[in-house]
């Protein structure tokens, strides 16, 4: 079996789709697939074809000119240049199957290119973009851009053959919008936990070099969105650090609110208290968590969030972290409360320093939460188990599409 895979952007952009769609990848041809993948226009790149992660990706030409000063124009570019993209690799390649991921952009090329060629189109949704956009302030909630973009999922998702999605919350509002039950699979977010070592020792001399020696540490690792909450996490922190003086923040990182962040522990007086390293190199990323006494995933209560479910919490989860999450949906989805990491009231600082107190006086909770944070993860979450979910959604397409095949040379004898 052949799959084409569209995607937004791939490695050595490093953020939790690329993460996801590599180990899609590796895992398809651990299988025995063969997979070839192209990226689009947003993904800027001068070459045709470039490895990154030990894959190869064909690269579609960047959008310049006129239409990137304009974003519609500019999207109907992206789409276009997409689409004669996927047409030749199509020619090239010759796939069985065509999987396009979000966001719909992606979709809309592949699914013309699918139409004209008859080869079946799954198509996975990882979140609703315009969600997203709003939280990244790059749309307004039912603005002209927002209506559009939810208007050109709703057009792929009727085009596709199949629909895939992470969670089920999202499953849940594919259903709610009117898709029949029988067309949308959950494969939900996982992790390799074989690639982490489970409750690293402290790493002393990172530590040392932060300040944190000896301190209560309690952090983030990740991207600072808006939606991650981590406003709240500073917001909480006077009266944490009131209650249990050694304690620290460690915020590793950045992007859209890393100075907003900054400014606001300067006016909260707690920045000799709160250590920003920026970002650093993913293979360093378990020495960062090894310094974490806590993992703490603040996310607002938002249509994002409570829909979406992240993969840093399984991550921790995976590293013998201990995690205190906020209770939106898609954080309930991973963590049970008690038993595998601790919930608390979203969009409630009061409630977070409390349970992070609470946490804190719960030590001889850890090991046994710790154990079964990696349990849940090697068991329901690991990236070869979910792969093989996607085994009976490309069998049905392609033996519909052998039954279909079968029909016309029928007809045509």
């Amino acid at each position: 079996m052949k799959v084409l895979h569209v995607f937004d952007h791939s490695l050595p952009i490093q953020d939790g789709y690329s993460y996801r769609s590599r180990a899609i990848l590796v895992n398809q041809r651990a299988l025995g697939w063969e997979t070839v993948q192209v990226t689009g226009s947003k993904h800027v790149s001068n070459v045709a074809w470039e490895e990154a992660g030990g894959l190869g990706f064909y690269r579609t030409p960047p959008v310049n000119g006129v239409a990137a000063r304009f974003p519609i124009l500019g999207q109907l570019q992206v789409v276009t240049r997409l689409r004669r993209r996927v047409r030749d690799l199509v020619r090239q390649e010759r796939p069985d199957l065509i999987h396009a991921h979000s966001p719909s952009l992606n979709g809309l090329a592949a699914a013309s290119v699918s139409r004209a060629t008859g080869i079946p189109l799954v198509y996975e949704i990882r979140a609703f973009w315009e969600d997203a956009a709003v939280d990244q302030r790059t749309a307004r909630e039912g603005g002209l851009r927002y209506r559009l973009t939810s208007a050109s999922e709703a057009r792929v998702l009727r085009r596709a053959d199949a629909v895939t999605t992470i969670c089920e919350g999202l499953r849940g509002e594919l259903l709610r919008r009117g898709l029949p039950a029988e067309k949308v699979s959950v494969i939900p977010n996982g992790v390799e936990a074989s690639a982490y070592a489970f409750d690293r020792p402290k790493d002393g001399a990172l530590a040392a070099q932060l300040g944190l020696e000896g301190k209560f540490v309690v952090g983030f690792v990740g991207s600072f969105y808006a939606y991650e909450g981590l406003d709240l996490l500073l917001a909480a922190f006077p009266a944490l650090r009131a209650a249990l003086p050694e304690a620290r923040l460690l915020l590793v990182g950045g992007g859209m609110e890393d100075e907003a962040l900054r400014r606001q522990a300067r006016a909260l007086g707690i920045e000799d208290a709160v250590v920003f390293p920026g970002r650093v190199p993913h293979d360093d990323v378990e020495h960062y968590y090894s310094v974490l006494d806590i993992a703490c995933f603040p996310r607002h209560s938002l249509r994002l969030t409570e829909l979406v479910t992240p993969l840093k919490p399984l991550e921790a989860m995976a590293m013998g972290r201990v995690c205190v999450a906020s209770d939106v949906g898609g954080h309930r989805e991973l963590i049970r409360d008690g038993e595998t990491g601790y919930l608390f009231q979203a969009d409630d600082a009061e409630a977070l320093t409390a349970r992070l107190i609470d946490v804190a006086r719960r030590r001889d909770e850890w090991p046994a939460l710790k154990a079964a944070g990696r349990k849940l993860v090697e068991t329901e979450r690991s990236w070869p188990a979910i792969v093989r979910r996607y085994v009976p959604v490309y069998e049905t397409l392609l033996a519909r599409e052998h039954d279909r095949r079968g029909a016309e040379a029928q007809r045509g004898s």
